[in-house]
């Protein structure tokens, strides 16, 4: 079968091989794969940043943001032919850990877990894949257009649940929400956010687009200024971007007894100048919480198939710029300015070139 892989460590290895298909050992539930959304991550797997094959294999599989369809499943597994499902991208480590022995593989104490194309494990770029009934999940049968965005709902998902939770410390009554980045994640967030009755507002650097109006479209608030700029002082702020001085905005522009999400991963290798006294006088004195949030683990998916389940569908299809056959993957990964998700469609005929959602 044909599978999208890369050579762990070799900088723009990116090609489409036959690979053997997915042994019975694999798991006992086969799935047909349907589609695979790209993000940042694979770009970096691609560029040699990290990423590492199985053990004992050269390559690796890419993919990680999946969306499938049920060949064949055990009796009792609640999973049957046809269902529609997505591929758990993190497994606990083998000793386990306290952390993943409790089912919090996404808090892994040791590092020793895997990830589906990113660490480990192949990814879901391949034509066929297999899991155990554990490692995945179930989504409702009208998602099948927008269910590949599944796994990075769940990133927000965990964002505003441990929000949530940290705001339960003591008095929290929010009413303004900021999102910093109007990226698939930073809209998803927003989604989820709007969806609790929040005030929410977005801020990326675009002035026109897609991404403008799918925030408007949602009964959220776009800025293209600064956050500092705004005047806003948010209970919630989740960062979605990474970038340095969005982050240092992030960071002082909130009120009394705010929360604050960094879920965007930033670069390495540049100075910035910051007052660190400053910003701990102003964090301590205003009972400020910042925390950083990575991956999810089972709950997050449940939670994130509701959110998607309750969302509008068409919007959820907005947010898919592009579905690329997968043998035509290169044009994938060509950059539009009007992108915001692009997806491999496993499913289309290679002939018929990209289509528009």
């Amino acid at each position: 079968m044909r599978a999208l892989t890369v050579t762990p460590g070799v900088k723009d290895s990116l090609h489409l091989r036959d690979i053997p298909e997915p042994p019975v050992g694999g798991g006992q539930v086969l799935v047909e794969a349907l589609a695979v959304g790209l993000c940042g991550t694979d770009s970096e797997i691609i560029d040699a940043d990290y990423g590492e094959a199985p053990p004992g294999q050269e390559y690796l599989v890419l993919g990680h943001e999946n969306l499938g369809r049920v060949v064949e499943a055990p009796e009792g597994s609640g999973l049957a032919s046809g269902d529609l499902v997505v591929g758990i991208v993190r497994r606990p480590d083998p000793e386990p850990c306290k952390a993943c022995a409790a089912g919090e593989w996404d808090m892994c104490l040791n590092g020793e877990y895997t990830e589906h194309g990113i660490k480990g494990l192949d990814g879901f770029a391949r034509e066929q894949w297999r899991a155990d009934p554990e490692a995945v999940v179930k989504l409702d049968a009208g998602l099948e257009d927008v269910g590949v965005l599944l796994e990075p709902t769940t990133i927000v998902a965990k964002a505003w649940e441990q929000i949530n939770r940290i705001g339960q410390r003591a008095f929290f009554d929010p009413h303004v929400a900021v999102v910093t980045g109007a990226g698939p994640v930073g809209l998803l967030a927003a989604l989820l956010g709007v969806q609790q009755g929040l005030e929410v507002h977005v801020f990326d650097i675009v002035k026109d687009g897609p991404k403008p109006e799918l925030v408007r479209a949602l009964g959220a608030t776009y800025h293209s200024e600064t956050l500092p700029d705004s005047g806003l002082k948010p209970n919630v702020l989740v960062e979605c971007t990474g970038v340095t001085p969005v982050v240092l905005d992030a960071l002082r522009c909130r009120a009394q007894d705010a929360i604050t999400c960094l879920t965007g991963v930033s670069g390495t290798g540049k100075q910035t100048e910051v007052d660190v006294g400053a910003l701990n006088r102003e964090e301590v004195l205003m009972n400020g919480v910042v925390f950083g949030s990575v991956n999810a683990n089972r709950r997050h998916y449940d939670a994130g198939a509701k959110a998607l389940a309750a969302a509008d569908a068409d919007w959820l299809r907005r947010l898919i710029s592009r579905r690329v056959p997968l043998g035509k993957f290169t044009e994938a990964f060509d950059r539009h300015t009007d992108d915001v998700k692009v997806v491999l469609d496993l499913q289309a005929k290679d002939d018929g070139g990209t289509r528009q959602p």
